[in-house]
């Protein structure tokens, strides 16, 4: 993987794992924030509202180093602990997963339901349909009608897009959005245009 791309879920999987009884509901899920994680797992707890436990880990940020995890009641490090782990395993960033417990009666012990909640975990990404995505990044430029041409020349060459346009009288005013592992190199070769004008982030 490069730096400038990142493996998240597509479309959502789910496992079901059963041990002595008890039963794991496991859900993998493509989430942009830590609300959006955590709404998914309001609506989990709501519709699983008879179930023992809803242990979660997520992973955010283009290199996943935003991460959290939760037992949820279950012995310390048995749960939320292995389900991050087989986020890194399967080297998904903007993913939650979460696993609904029923207690079938029997204990597990701390091993048992590592194993439990790592192998549901592992169902529900191996279910889900996971994609490459890119971190782009975007600046802007103003540069005359005469030396366009040769901009936009470059922006293909670098597999930039141009987002938005914009006209005045004698210049135009260009949006700009190329991967992050070509921007700097993009920005070098059209500020030798030396009619172009980086515009200041706002």
């Amino acid at each position: 993987m490069n730096n400038d791309s990142y493996l998240t879920v597509a479309t959502p999987g789910e496992g079901n794992f059963t041990e002595k009884r008890s039963r794991f509901l496991a859900f993998a899920l493509h989430v942009e924030n830590e609300d959006e994680a955590k709404q998914h797992l309001a609506e989990l707890r709501k519709k699983y509202y008879d179930a023992r436990h809803v242990c979660y880990a997520y992973a955010l940020g283009p290199d996943g180093a935003q991460t959290r995890s939760n037992d949820d009641g279950e012995p310390s490090g048995s749960a939320g602990k292995p389900l991050l782990g087989q986020l890194r395993s399967f080297g998904v960033t903007f993913t939650l997963v979460a696993v609904v417990r029923y207690f079938g009666g029997v204990k597990l012990g701390t091993g048992g339901l590592a194993v439990a909640y790592k192998t549901a975990a592992a169902e529900a990404l191996a279910a889900a349909t996971l994609e490459e995505r890119l971190v782009m990044a975007t600046f802007r430029i103003s540069v005359p009608y005469a030396d366009a041409d040769a901009v936009l020349r470059h922006c293909r060459e670098e597999e930039a897009a141009v987002t938005d346009r914009q006209y005045s009288a004698t210049d135009m005013l260009l949006t700009i959005s190329v991967r992050q592992g070509s921007c700097e190199r993009l920005k070098e070769r059209i500020g030798r245009i030396f009619s172009v004008k980086f515009c200041r982030e706002e």
